[in-house]
């Protein structure tokens, strides 16, 4: 299958979005939904991150025929049962705290729970929904880690300043752009999806 010249991400996200330039930029032109107009508040009411990732890419395609590519991340601590993983970015917000998409909460919440908990390993997961025509494909990235007891680094986002990639001694918010696009779990998701064009 060829690759679009044109690809719609279907993210309001501008530091996904320029993740995901950095990594493709060269092999297409990535739009995202503002440059197609798409203001719409699309609903991400899976249980799975696959679910939630093909929900948003289903939506562009449907409404705005463009083809299109989606993702959904959760962070997956062990201790906890693989929290806080389809509620990544409503952590806080699910556990009756403040608002939607609040890093800060999201981290501090997070933390305490583990507090005193000594396996701290953890993991992120990115699934890459794609529809190109009528063909749909789920691609996946993992990268391993542990959730360290205190927030270290000013860049990335979400959890990126309390995970320490395995085999590293810097979080990803300690990273620069490079380090992290180099072993991110957004990364690996998006190699596997370039590997399908590239058969």
């Amino acid at each position: 299958m060829k690759l679009p010249e044109k690809f719609v991400f279907a993210t309001n996200n501008a530091h996904k979005l320029q993740e995901v330039r950095d990594i493709l930029g060269k092999r297409c032109e990535i739009l995202s939904l503002a440059d197609i107009n798409c203001h719409d508040d699309i609903p991400e009411t899976a249980d799975t991150l696959e679910g939630n990732a093909m929900i948003k890419a289903r939506w562009v395609k449907n409404h705005y025929g463009y083809d299109c590519f989606s993702d959904d991340t959760g962070l997956e601590v062990e201790a906890l049962g693989g929290e806080p993983g389809v509620k990544s970015a409503r952590y806080a917000s699910a556990h009756g705290g403040s608002a939607h998409h609040d890093s800060r909460a999201n981290m501090k919440l997070l933390l305490e729970k583990l507090n005193g908990v000594t396996d701290r390993k953890a993991r992120f997961r990115t699934a890459v929904a794609m529809i190109i025509g009528s063909t749909e494909k789920i691609f996946e990235g993992i990268v391993d880690g542990k959730i360290i007891e205190e927030a270290r680094g000013i860049d990335g986002f979400g959890y990126d300043p309390i995970f320490m990639p395995e085999g590293e001694q810097l979080t990803f918010a300690e990273m620069s752009a490079e380090q992290k696009n180099s072993l991110s779990h957004r990364r690996r998701a998006l190699d596997s999806f370039m590997e399908f064009f590239d058969k």
